[in-house]
């Protein structure tokens, strides 16, 4: 693989924070604990990751980072997973899952994935701003 130049790692890793921040605006104006902040510094995070091994001689070492990257935002993400005063109430699910959607962006931005960001990042929010339709559902099911 040829080395990254300036330009494109600015634009891979600039893509990574923008398609973060879009995901955490949807958590931000929602007053979830991992807001814009958190998501575009998860999503840039997994892309420096990748970035920095971009120009790696084998695709092994990438492999290996993005898998890293998974690990580590499986820990971030249960930490925001929050059991209520029942067994049957827990909260913080949807953050987690946007926590890894951001990650998982961050990475396609690392790669220069952009159809895998612009389409990934569409259905997660499209995903979040059904929340009424699915708390009507949960309503009427119960």
């Amino acid at each position: 693989m040829r080395a990254l130049g300036y330009l494109d790692v600015f634009l891979r890793l600039g893509a990574a924070v923008l398609a973060g921040a879009v995901i955490g605006f949807n958590r931000e104006i929602h007053q979830k604990p991992a807001g814009l902040r958190t998501m575009a510094l998860v999503a840039l995070g997994s892309a420096v990751f990748v970035v920095a091994t971009a120009s790696a001689a084998t695709v092994d070492s990438t492999s290996r980072v993005i898998q890293g990257v998974i690990t580590g935002i499986g820990f971030l993400g249960a930490g925001s997973i929050i059991r209520g005063q029942s067994e049957e109430s827990v909260r913080g699910l949807t953050t987690a899952a946007s926590i890894w959607l951001a990650a998982a962006a961050g990475v396609a931005c690392g790669l220069a994935l952009w159809p895998v960001v612009v389409i990934s990042c569409s259905f997660g929010l499209l995903i979040l701003v059904l929340e009424p339709i699915d708390r009507w559902l949960k309503a009427r099911l119960s």
